[in-house]
């Protein structure tokens, strides 16, 4: 939660700060641009160095570089400045994913893993719905300033440090986890950590289905959240105290769709279908959802556009909870975060295309519409593209594995 709303910040404060500093379209894309270069280069690191030392240390030493970035942004107005403050911010919140799913993979059998992928997608979320609010109510309701805005909530970020410090454990060191939920837990077979050959990764055709799905639907989540809030200020001309309904509707129908997408799945496995078809049936249903976001700016007042958008961001949601089981799925435990740390890399690249694009447009043509019928179209052809390269979604067998491993 809290790396989304240290995340939009920035975004939820763009129209006010960029009138107030005279920040252009393309100065604003790049500094998307650079949030994402570093955000994804930190992710492979990330997720190499989360599995070797594990989820309980590794989010803790990012999340304590994310809040130094994201309190760092006081410093500047220009948005070169805010470049400088968005890199620490970008490498230390790049491990969210990588021990978020490495902390699914430790406490959850496989058959789980895409519905409590789905809770915490949604739990992140939160932050989306608490930003437009909290952000207002900061800036505008106690006059506080929009530097406040980043001190308190980066505040809030080193308390959380402490309490993930206190709380997290594996499930054989938790104190509270019975035998028989840690039987259930280790249903499965586990192998001891072992290193991965970098390169031999790119060699597994299970490695690209799940880069690909990530770089073509990751830029169109980093696109609803850099630019919604300057979509509906430019559309329907909100000022910062009116961003909050619109956007926590919004983020409210992505969070429902994080949690029904993985429920789809798991229910669909429940009944004896396979994680093939299970997971690409659900994936399918959720892509449909982003179609009619292509229609936005026609709608014919904001709340249509709310549902439009909104509809799209639980298609995105439930989508990506699929996908990013993929690696749980078909890749043994030790290897995880590093196929999650090359998606991530894969998606930021992709983000970074979607950024520039975003700008060029908005400079030019100064409409949304490109950009939202590529979101429409993104979701079902990553399906397509992984079905194309994984057409069965199975384990990688072992002894492609042992050609991995070091």
């Amino acid at each position: 939660m809290l790396s989304y709303v240290d995340r939009l910040v920035l975004p939820v404060l763009k129209p006010d700060l960029a009138a107030r500093y005279n920040w252009s379209e393309s100065g604003y894309a790049d500094l998307a641009l650079y949030f994402q270069l570093v955000y994804g280069l930190a992710y492979v690191v990330s997720g190499r160095i989360i599995d070797r030392i594990g989820a309980r240390l590794g989010y803790a030493i990012a999340m304590a570089l994310w809040t130094f970035g994201h309190v760092l942004h006081i410093a500047f107005t220009t948005t070169t400045g805010m470049i400088w403050a968005r890199l620490p911010l970008a490498a230390g919140e790049a491990a969210t994913f990588p021990a978020a799913l490495a902390a699914v993979t430790e406490w959850f059998p496989k058959r789980e893993r895409a519905l409590a992928i789905g809770i915490f997608n949604a739990g992140s979320n939160v932050g989306a719905l608490v930003t437009p609010l909290l952000v207002p109510f900061i800036v505008v309701t106690l006059g506080m300033g929009w530097r406040a805005a980043f001190i308190i909530t980066g505040a809030l970020s080193a308390v959380w440090i402490v309490a993930w410090l206190i709380f997290y454990r594996r499930p054989r060191e938790h104190s509270r986890v019975q035998e028989d939920e840690l039987a259930w837990i280790e249903a499965e077979p586990t192998e001891p950590q072992r290193p991965v050959a970098w390169a031999s990764i790119f060699r597994v055709r299970q490695t690209w289905a799940y880069m690909l799905g990530r770089f073509l639907i990751d830029p169109v989540w980093w696109t609803f959240l850099f630019w919604l809030p300057d979509f509906f200020s430019k559309q329907f001309h909100l000022s910062l105290s009116e961003f909050g309904p619109p956007l926590v509707a919004v983020y409210l129908l992505a969070d429902g769709g994080s949690i029904l997408g993985g429920w789809i799945s798991s229910r669909l496995l429940g009944k004896g279908w396979s994680t093939n078809r299970s997971r690409k049936t659900a994936m399918f249903i959720m892509a449909l959802c982003a179609v009619p976001i292509a229609f936005a700016t026609m709608a014919s007042s904001m709340w249509v556009a709310v549902a439009l958008i909104g509809l799209a961001c639980a298609g995105h949601q439930g989508f990506s909870a699929n996908l990013y089981a993929l690696p749980g799925d078909l890749f043994p435990r030790w290897m995880v975060g590093s196929i999650v740390g090359v998606g991530g890399l894969s998606g930021a690249i992709g983000g970074m295309i979607m950024a520039k694009f975003a700008g060029i447009i908005l400079a030019t043509v100064g409409s949304y519409e490109p950009i939202f019928v590529v979101a429409a179209c993104a979701y079902l052809l990553a399906l397509l593209v992984i079905h194309l390269v994984v057409p069965r979604w199975q384990p990688v067998p072992k002894a492609v594995i042992e050609r991995i491993a070091k």
